[in-house]
C-alpha cells in the first residue's frame, strides 16, 4: 500500500519553502509599492495553511521512501506547487480565470515560457519577479531543490532524484547526493550572479539584469519586457544571452569537472558536448545563409540573430530578439529539430537531449555493423561507459512515447481548430519546454491566450510530462502503480 503519510509531509514542507518564496515577491512589492502587496500576502497565508494541513495529514510518516512513492511525490508536488503558484495571479486580478493562472505558472515551474498574457510589462514588479522565481527554482527541480537545501527531509533521495532528474544517465559528483546537489545548486547560482552582472554592465537596470538572468539560467524565457531581449537592441546583451544559454544548456558535472577539478579535456572529449556544439555551429550556418540570401541581412547580424535563436532554442530558453515568423519556413524547421535534440543531460534544458542522440547514432551504427558481421559483440559506449541493454530499451521507449505523445497532442489540437503548422510547433515547444512556437498565429511576440480552455490544460499536462520525461508521470496511469502487491 502506497504510504500517503511521507508523501503529504513532505509536500507540506514543500509548500512552506514555496511561501517562502513568495515572501520575497512581497518585500519587492512593498519596495516598489505596487498594487500586488495584498495578493501576496494572502497568499503567503494560504500557502502557509496549506502546509500545515499537508503536514498534519502526514503527521505520523516516517521518513522513508519507496519507489512508487517517490514517483507519486514528484509529480504531486509540481501539481500542488502549480496550485498554490497561481494565486498571486488570481487574487491580485491581473490574470482573471483559474486556467490561465494554472497554465501560467506551470510554464513557469517547467521552464517551458509560454505566456497567455499579451502584455507582461503592465504587471506590477513583484509578480512579474513571482514569474521569474518560478522558472529559477524549477531549472534544476523543485524536490532537487529541496535535497540541496534540507537533505534530511527527504527521505530516499536517490528515488526522488530518479523521479525528477533528465537524461538517462545520471553521473553523481559526490558519493553523497546532497553533497552533489549543493554542488549543482553552487554552479547553478554561480552562473546566475555572473550573468546577472554581465546583464548589467552591457546595459541593462538592476531589475532586468537580475529577472533575465535567473530566466537565462533556468533556460526557461520569461522576461520583463513584451519584446524579451529585442526590446533592448544591444548586441552585448545577446552575446551575454548567447553565452550563458550555452553554458546552461551544458551538463553541470561537465562544468564543476572543469570548473573546480580543471579538467578540461574531458570537458572537450565528452561525446553529447560534442555533439551539442557541432549541432549549434551546423544550424546556425545555415540559418546565417538563409537570413543573408533570403531576408538581405548583413553578415554580422545574420550571424548574431542566427546563433542567438539556435542556441535559444536548442537550450529550450525560448527568448527571441526578432520575429522568426518573418524568416524563411526553412528556418523553423532548423530551429524545431534544435527544439527536438535539445541540450545536455544534467542540465537545466529540455527536448530530447544530446545524450540520447549520441545513444542512437551509435546503435544505428551497431546494428549497421552487425549486418556484415553478424556473431560481433557491438557494446554501445558513451564516453568510455558501457550502456547496458535495459538502458537502451529505454531510450527506444522513451523516443516513441516522446513521439507519439507529440502526434496525440498535434491530433488533438486539429480537432480543436488549430492549423497544422501551429499544431506541430505547439506540440513540439510544449513536449520539449521551450515555449514560443514559430507560426503567425501563436508565435513568439504573441500570447498563448486565444487558445482554448481546454487546450491550455491540454497543453498543461504536455509541458509537465515533458519537463518529467514522460514516464514519471505516466506510470501512475497504470493500474499496477496501484496494486498493493
Amino acid at each position: 500500500m502506497l504510504n500517503f503519510n511521507i508523501i503529504f509531509s513532505i509536500i507540506g514542507a514543500l509548500l512552506y519553502i514555496e511561501a517562502a518564496m513568495m515572501s520575497w515577491c512581497l518585500a519587492m512589492s512593498a519596495w516598489f509599492g505596487e498594487d500586488d502587496i495584498m495578493a501576496f500576502i494572502i497568499s503567503v497565508i494560504l500557502t502557509v495553511l496549506g502546509g500545515i494541513t499537508f503536514r498534519y495529514l502526514g503527521r505520523k510518516a516516517e521518513n522513508s521512501l519507496g519507489r512508487r512513492e517517490a514517483y507519486l511525490l514528484v509529480t504531486l508536488t509540481w501539481l500542488v506547487f502549480s496550485l498554490f503558484g497561481s494565486f498571486p495571479f488570481i487574487i491580485s486580478g491581473y490574470i482573471t480565470n483559474f486556467t490561465d493562472a494554472y497554465f501560467e505558472t506551470i510554464s513557469g515551474f517547467t521552464t517551458t515560457g509560454c505566456s497567455i498574457l499579451d502584455d507582461v510589462e503592465r504587471l506590477p514588479h513583484g509578480l512579474l519577479f513571482w514569474r521569474t522565481m518560478t522558472q529559477w527554482i524549477g531549472g534544476l527541480g523543485i524536490v532537487f531543490f529541496t535535497i540541496a537545501v534540507i537533505p534530511s527531509l527527504v527521505g530516499g533521495n536517490v528515488k526522488v532524484f530518479s523521479a525528477e532528474a533528465t537524461g538517462p544517465i545520471r553521473t553523481k559528483m559526490h558519493p553523497r547526493l546532497g553533497t552533489t546537489a549543493k554542488w549543482i545548486w553552487s554552479i547553478y547560482s554561480l552562473l546566475t550572479v555572473a550573468c546577472g552582472a554581465c546583464y548589467y554592465f552591457a546595459g541593462m537596470g538592476l531589475f532586468d539584469s537580475l529577472n533575465y538572468a535567473m530566466t537565462t539560467t533556468a533556460t526557461g524565457g520569461f522576461s520583463t519586457h513584451n519584446e524579451s531581449t529585442g526590446y533592448f537592441q544591444n548586441a552585448y546583451i545577446d552575446y551575454t544571452a548567447i553565452v550563458f544559454m550555452f553554458l546552461s544548456g551544458t551538463s553541470f558535472t561537465l562544468l564543476y569537472m572543469t570548473l573546480f577539478k580543471g579538467r578540461l579535456l574531458r570537458f572537450l572529449r565528452n561525446k553529447e558536448f560534442r555533439l551539442y556544439v557541432i549541432l549549434i555551429f551546423v544550424a546556425t550556418a545555415a540559418i546565417a545563409t538563409l537570413l543573408i540570401a533570403d531576408s538581405g541581412y548583413e553578415w554580422s547580424e545574420a550571424l548574431r540573430m542566427s546563433l542567438f535563436h539556435v542556441v535559444s532554442s536548442i537550450t529550450t530558453t525560448g527568448i527571441f530578439n526578432a520575429d522568426v515568423a518573418e524568416w524563411h519556413r526553412t528556418a523553423w524547421v532548423i530551429l524545431c529539430m534544435c527544439m527536438f535534440f535539445g541540450g545536455c543531460s544534467g542540465s537545466t534544458s529540455g527536448g530530447f537531449k544530446c545524450i540520447r542522440t549520441v545513444m542512437v547514432f551509435t546503435i544505428l551504427k551497431n546494428e549497421i555493423r552487425r549486418i556484415l558481421h553478424p556473431r560481433a559483440v557491438l557494446p554501445v559506449k558513451v564516453n568510455e561507459t558501457t550502456v547496458p541493454y535495459s538502458s537502451q530499451v529505454t531510450l527506444l521507449a522513451f523516443l516513441a512515447a516522446y513521439m507519439l505523445l507529440c502526434l496525440f497532442t498535434y491530433f488533438c489540437m486539429i480537432m480543436m481548430n488549430v492549423d497544422s503548422e501551429n499544431a506541430m510547433t505547439i506540440a513540439i515547444s510544449c513536449a520539449s519546454n521551450v515555449g514560443p512556437s514559430l507560426d503567425l498565429n501563436v508565435g513568439p511576440a504573441i500570447s498563448w491566450g486565444m487558445l482554448s480552455a481546454v487546450t491550455k490544460w491540454l497543453l498543461t499536462g504536455l509541458m509537465l510530462m515533458g519537463r518529467l520525461e514522460i514516464f514519471t508521470v505516466v506510470v501512475l496511469f497504470t493500474p499496477s502503480f496501484w496494486k498493493d502487491n
